[in-house]
């Protein structure tokens, strides 16, 4: 109910019935003398009273479209007030800036339904879980964060001035994860110029994006891509399954390149991958030798299911998936005999026991072998160099650094991915 001791009745509105709102909160908008808002919203008040033929009461009319002067003129004068906003004032709305400027003792705030629930509401989809964020004024960083996280869903509420849904589909292609999510479109939500548009190529962008709109992305749940259909090697990111718990196993297809490269794999024989996270590294190395002998190991619980989907995917069988810790392997002899002896390991996850592997592993080393660990800090570096210098023929480490573009309006941006340094040794 209106406490009509307030002095500024801010009043959120759901556009999808906005001559029904009028007419129901009649009663309140009258006693005001001043009714401010965004033009869109005066300009439908007008037309409602010109429809309803009501002449004889006068009202002050101010937009709030240029924000500094409508506070100005909000602070003049003690009349009643009316403040009309899209939705719900105080999520992403005029609310936070009339608190900075006005004792609560004059507030009063209705909210309505904000876009999100609206655009949920055109997919008849439920948004209990999903995520949101805003670019408006806002470098991309915090976007690239949350999606990389791996929402169920996530609403982006987008900056007009950078190319708006154009800039959110730009950063999902440049972080890999285009492949894993609808893009939905959504603009002048509740109007009856209302348009959604499912987005799945550049060409689907209506020609003249309107100011006022906003971006669901809703994960899929596989790819559409098909195994024939992809590269040798090399795959792009979003092809994966991954954790959503841990989101962060899976190494960038610019290390995995890279370290494919490094292992120099031949055409037949046993590969061992250790730590192998949601298994990318070892399939990607079956997908150029076919008839290699993978061995998956990883200690995480579910491991197994994501590395068999995956390989799934990428059209190739591993020959055994151990989900356990390495050590525990070793220990009580779960490798069979036909794959005991690797001609190529990798160890990744850089834990803390990294050199107690790489001994176990070493032990079981009987031919020509290239051992290859992936690291992102330093500190484990002379651990485990120390325990592979004396059992090699060759050793040798390298560091690698990537960029991808990122668009930043109609500019681009370089954003770094994390450095990589690459142990590799080589028993010959």
């Amino acid at each position: 109910m209106h406490d009509e001791s307030k002095q500024i009745h801010v009043i959120g509105i759901d556009t999808s019935s906005i001559e029904s709102f009028f007419e129901a909160k009649k009663k309140s908008i009258f006693k005001a003398e001043r009714i401010f808002g965004p033009q869109r919203i005066l300009d439908s008040f007008k037309t409602w009273l010109k429809h309803k033929n009501i002449k004889n009461h006068k009202f002050e009319f101010i937009t709030t479209d240029k924000l500094n002067n409508f506070i100005d003129q909000l602070k003049k004068g003690e009349k009643k007030t009316i403040v009309f906003s899209g939705g719900d004032p105080l999520w992403f709305g005029i609310g936070r800036l009339l608190v900075q400027n006005f004792p609560l003792s004059k507030l009063f705030f209705e909210p309505a339904s904000t876009s999100f629930q609206l655009a949920f509401s055109r997919l008849g989809k439920p948004w209990q879980n999903t995520q949101w964020i805003s670019l408006h004024g806002r470098d991309p960083l915090p976007f690239k964060k949350a999606i990389k996280k791996l929402p169920s869903s996530l609403v982006v509420l987008t900056d007009s001035k950078r190319g708006g849904a154009y800039e959110v589909y730009q950063l999902l292609h440049s972080i890999g994860l285009k492949e894993n999510y609808e893009f939905w479109y959504f603009e002048r939500l509740g109007y009856q110029n209302e348009r959604i548009i499912e987005i799945n190529s550049i060409e689907d962008f209506p020609t003249n994006i309107d100011p006022l709109h906003l971006v669901i992305l809703l994960k899929k749940e596989e790819p559409l891509i098909k195994s024939k259909d992809l590269p040798l090697f090399g795959i792009v990111d979003s092809v994966f399954l991954q954790n959503a718990d841990c989101p962060g196993l899976l190494t960038k297809r610019e290390v995995r390149v890279q370290l494919l490269a490094e292992l120099n794999l031949p055409k037949q024989g046993v590969i061992w991958d250790i730590g192998s996270g949601v298994g990318s590294i070892g399939l990607e190395a079956l997908r150029i030798s076919p008839k290699l002998k993978l061995v998956s190991i990883d200690k995480r619980v579910g491991s197994k299911n994501i590395i068999e989907e995956n390989a799934r995917r990428l059209g190739v069988k591993p020959s055994l998936i151990i989900e356990d810790e390495a050590l525990n392997i070793f220990k009580q002899n779960k490798i069979t005999y036909n794959l005991l002896h690797p001609d190529r390991v990798i160890i990744g996850g850089g834990g803390s026991i990294s050199h107690l592997i790489l001994s176990e592993v070493l032990k079981l080393i009987d031919s020509n072998c290239i051992i290859v660990i992936p690291l992102i800090s330093l500190k484990s570096i002379s651990k485990l160099e120390s325990v592979l210098k004396p059992k090699v023929n060759n050793l040798s480490i390298s560091q690698h650094q990537s960029y991808r573009g990122v668009s930043i309006g109609e500019d681009i941006r370089l954003s770094p991915i994390n450095p990589v340094f690459i142990l590799k040794g080589e028993i010959i």
